[in-house]
């Protein structure tokens, strides 16, 4: 029988709207993956019985307990109203070893607000007795909630950072001394003329540069 201090009442916002919370995260087939920020903090409550919803416990007793993780998710399902994308992990079992590695892994000392865990569902383990289903087996990553922010970039300065002004056009060749600007003009028009102005020019800048150490 669940005792008072194994009872975990639902969140505030919960309770206010008269919802269960966010639709459980599902995971079909292998290689499904469910990852996004972590939206409230993490609780841990008592494991209930899917068919009866009888709180479950250990042969010596004690309560088998679990942690509910709400993330914020890209997943939309058209079959539930109003889906804004959020879904729970109830982690425990080997889903609970993974995502204790991945925060290890991460350098953090639990799973916070603001922080980014994905779990893989990568395949299925061997059944412990016949007749019983294989355990899924999973994968996670977590990425702390400091370390998130740092790779959301800020839209106003990376477009700073990916402006890159026009070059700006070269300026004409000033006309060799003696011509007028119409009458230069004039003389690029005629390939053999064209032909002993560059010559020229040529000429006069090699006059005047540096010379050589």
């Amino acid at each position: 029988m669940t005792t008072p201090q194994q009872y975990q009442a639902p969140n505030a916002d919960d309770f206010l709207m008269g919802g269960g919370g966010a639709p459980t995260a599902k995971f079909p087939v292998p290689g499904t993956t469910v990852s996004g920020r972590i939206t409230q903090k993490p609780t841990v409550e008592q494991q209930r019985d899917i068919k009866t919803g009888d709180a479950k416990f250990w042969g010596d007793g004690n309560p088998m307990m679990q942690l509910v993780v709400t993330v914020q998710t890209d997943l939309r399902d058209p079959s539930i109203d109003e889906d804004d994308g959020r879904r729970r992990l109830f982690v425990k079992g080997v889903m609970k070893n993974a995502v204790a590695d991945a925060v290890r892994v991460a350098g953090a000392r639990g799973l916070e607000v603001g922080g980014t865990l994905a779990v893989t569902y990568t395949h299925d383990g061997v059944a412990k007795e016949r007749g019983m289903s294989p355990p899924k087996q999973y994968t996670a990553t977590y990425t702390a909630a400091a370390q998130a922010a740092l790779h959301t970039p800020d839209p106003g300065t990376t477009a700073t950072q990916q402006y890159t002004p026009p070059l700006a056009a070269p300026a004409p060749a000033a006309p060799p001394v003696g011509l007028s600007p119409q009458q230069y003009a004039a003389a690029q028009q005629n390939p053999a003329t064209q032909a002993l102005l560059q010559q020229q020019q040529a000429q006069a800048a090699s006059a005047t540069a540096p010379p050589p150490f």
